[in-house]
């Protein structure tokens, strides 16, 4: 039954109206939600055919189906029913109906359209409605189609049925996605949009996820181009949790082409030639596809010459024939060669050249022991650092060659055989040692240019191809060097003697210091053993200090021997005076003693003291002789005599005691010592003369 506004009168109100007139105070146990939508509809049917009213079926009720029944009527004019009969009325009411459940799908039956939803019914004690939107999929709706659909509720909080059949399409296609992955099965998808780093793809009208890498085997930059595609895909991972999935086209690709790899590497064979593609390009060579299987050409197997970089000589998506120099089927890896194509560089060789020809090539590559000149592409000789110059220094070969740098040079070996070949670049001039002799005769003097340093030596050119050795002993008379870089630098002009010539090893010695005089030997007579220099201390190590002397010269003087007159020891610029106390002409060295200068000074002090005493002594001892010899003829005029004689004698005393105390006090060596020792004695003697008399 309905009304005019289109509400649905099912049995179920019906048995709530029928409750409410039969029952007294008696409250029936809560109904199902589980109910069965096609008996309600047929029930009221049934009362539609054949309307009776109320009073008419109570009565006819009374009379033939409850004749055991209480017919009393309580005063609110309400039959009652027993307890045993509404049990059994209201089984056989909910017997009527389908038993839903949350989350689940069943099939429901169009029963109603609206303008904007979808009268459902699923055989349940009230019918759901569906959004329109939902069945967009569908061409066309009309009543009594059958449906799927889940169950969100079987009653929510207005109490009625919420159905969705959107939640049930997208369960039944996470179902067949999910079947799709573990059965490996291939499905067919429609690419929708462009999202970051890959494409979204609806499968089963659920949307996955296409990553950029797995649309196909080589790299896609631009996505806008797949965009409403409609490709075959595989699913490669599933997520159940927030139900998403991850597909791949490449995967199909890969498979083919494993398929076609097999088939392809079944009739390979070592030296058969295949046209490829190239489709990558990298430092080490490039891949070139064979038609579904990719093998790999070395870049020394792209020429015979030598190549920096495969795309030199190569391009992407160029076609070329290569030769199959090997494969492997476990690893599935593929060698190709492209220069093998070709005759080896070195059997068709110009059979002119041999040894003593002239070439010319360029510089292709350069080590430490010389540099190779590429004569023709794949033939190449090897010019070694023996054979860059006739100069007999030390040569690095990357300093005078460059990378494509033309020479020409002359075959010193040939080895066709082999395919090695040595070049000279030096013996395309003559040999500058033939005449050496001639032109550096022992004894003579040149300038030459410093080019290297070594730690025993320093190596002077004299010519462009000539030179020599000037050993750090031979640098300096006087300065004792720990290293020739401390005398001489790269670049400088130095003058040299020749002092010997060894033409066979092509080998000078020579000299700097001999150009001037050994002054040792004058050396000799200046710094003495004995004798006093002021010194600066220019450094110091563990041992002891090196100090500067006159001429140019430098002492050295051991820790022992720098200790001050306080106590303290000498520091680095500190000016003392020395005293020599060895001269070794041979070994040219000279050891000094400051030390030793303060002892010799204090001793000459002690001593000049004695003879001071001394004389006074005398000198009085004479001055009392002539009293005690006066005195016999002492007047008493003569007594202020021996009164200013009293005084001179005080006067005499004080004096003496000022030069000891002078003496005591450090003073500067005197140059003469012997000199000054003869006037000591002089004025003695005179002392003693003037007593005698």
């Amino acid at each position: 039954m309905a009304d005019n506004s289109g509400f649905r009168f099912g049995p179920e109100n019906l048995f709530h109206l029928f409750k409410i007139i039969t029952l007294d105070n008696q409250e029936l146990p809560e109904l199902e939600d589980s109910q069965n939508t096609e008996t309600t509809e047929a029930v009221v049917e049934t009362v539609n055919e054949t309307p009776v009213p109320i009073e008419n079926v109570v009565e006819e009720t009374v009379a033939t189906a409850h004749d055991d029944f209480d017919w009393g009527v309580d005063k609110r004019n309400r039959i009652t029913y027993s307890k045993e009969d509404s049990d059994q009325m209201e089984v056989t009411y909910e017997g009527t109906f389908k038993t839903l459940n949350d989350n689940e799908i069943i099939n429901a039956t169009i029963v109603g359209l609206t303008d904007s939803d979808v009268i459902l019914n699923v055989g349940y004690k009230s019918d759901g409605l569906v959004s329109k939107t939902e069945f967009r999929d569908l061409e066309e709706l009309k009543v009594g189609m059958e449906v799927e659909v889940y169950v969100v509720s079987k009653e929510d909080g207005k109490g009625q049925l919420n159905l969705s059949r959107k939640s049930a399409k997208m369960m039944k296609a996470w179902e067949k996605i999910v079947d799709a992955y573990k059965n490996e099965v291939i499905v067919t998808g429609n690419i929708i949009s462009k999202t970051k780093g890959g494409l979204i793809v609806e499968v089963f009208g659920i949307e996955t996820f296409l990553p950029g890498s797995q649309i196909d085997v080589k790299p896609i930059t631009d996505y806008d181009g797949y965009v409403g595609k409609k490709m075959e895909f595989k699913v490669v991972k599933i997520n159940e949790t927030i139900k998403n999935a991850v597909v791949s086209h490449k995967a199909l690709i890969e498979s083919d082409i494993e398929t076609q790899r097999q088939e392809i590497i079944g009739k390979l064979e070592k030296g058969q030639v295949l046209e490829g593609t190239i489709k990558n390009i990298t430092d080490f060579g490039a891949f070139i596809d064979l038609g579904g299987v990719d093998g790999l050409l070395y870049i020394t197997d792209i020429s015979w010459g030598r190549i920096n970089h495969p795309n030199e000589v190569l391009q992407m998506n160029q076609k070329l024939n290569v030769v199959v120099l090997d494969f492997d089927d476990n690893k599935k890896r593929i060698s190709l060669g492209l220069k093998q194509l070709t005759p080896h560089p070195w059997e068709i060789l110009d059979a002119t050249i041999e040894v003593g020809s002239i070439v010319k090539g360029k510089i292709v590559n350069i080590e430490d022991y010389g540099a190779f000149l590429e004569i023709q592409p794949g033939v190449e000789g090897l010019i070694h650092v023996s054979e860059i110059t006739w100069s007999n220094q030390p040569i690095n070969s990357k300093e005078f060659f460059t990378v494509n740098q033309e020479f020409e040079a002359k075959v010193v070996t040939l080895d066709r055989e082999e395919r090695k070949m040595s070049l000279s670049v030096k013996q395309m001039s003559e040999d500058p040692w033939k005449s050496a002799k001639d032109k550096y005769p022992i004894g003579s003097r040149h300038k030459g240019l410093v080019k290297n340093i070594t730690n025993y030596g320093v190596f002077v050119e004299l010519d462009e191809n000539v030179g020599g050795m000037v050993h750090i002993s031979d640098l300096s008379w006087i300065k004792r060097l720990n290293h020739p870089a401390e005398y001489v630098k790269i670049g400088e002009n130095l003058d040299v003697i020749i002092m010997e010539i060894d033409e066979e090893n092509r080998k000078i010695s020579l000299g700097h210091k001999q150009i001037e005089e050994d002054p040792w030997d004058t050396f000799e007579n200046v710094f003495p053993v004995g004798s006093i220099h002021d010194a600066t201390i220019i450094r110091k190590d563990d041992k002891g200090a090196v100090v500067s002397l006159p001429y140019g010269l430098e002492g050295y003087a051991p820790n022992k021997h720098l200790e001050k007159a306080d106590g303290s020891t000498a520091a680095v610029e500190e000016m003392l005076s020395f005293k020599v106390i060895e001269f070794d002409r041979n070994d040219k060295r000279i050891l000094v003693s400051h030390s030793k200068f303060l002892r010799d000074n204090q001793d000459e002090e002690r001593r000049e003291q004695d003879k001071t005493r001394k004389r006074d002594d005398k000198k009085g001892k004479t001055q009392l002789n002539k009293v005690q010899k006066g005195l016999e003829k002492t007047t008493l005029g003569e007594l202020d005599v021996l009164s200013q004689l009293k005084e001179q004698m005080e006067q005499d005393e004080k004096t003496s005691a000022k030069a000891e105390k002078k003496a005591k006090e450090p003073k500067a060596a005197k140059s003469e010592p012997v000199k000054e020792e003869s006037k000591e004695e002089t004025e003695t003697t005179e002392t003693d003369e003037t007593t005698k008399e």
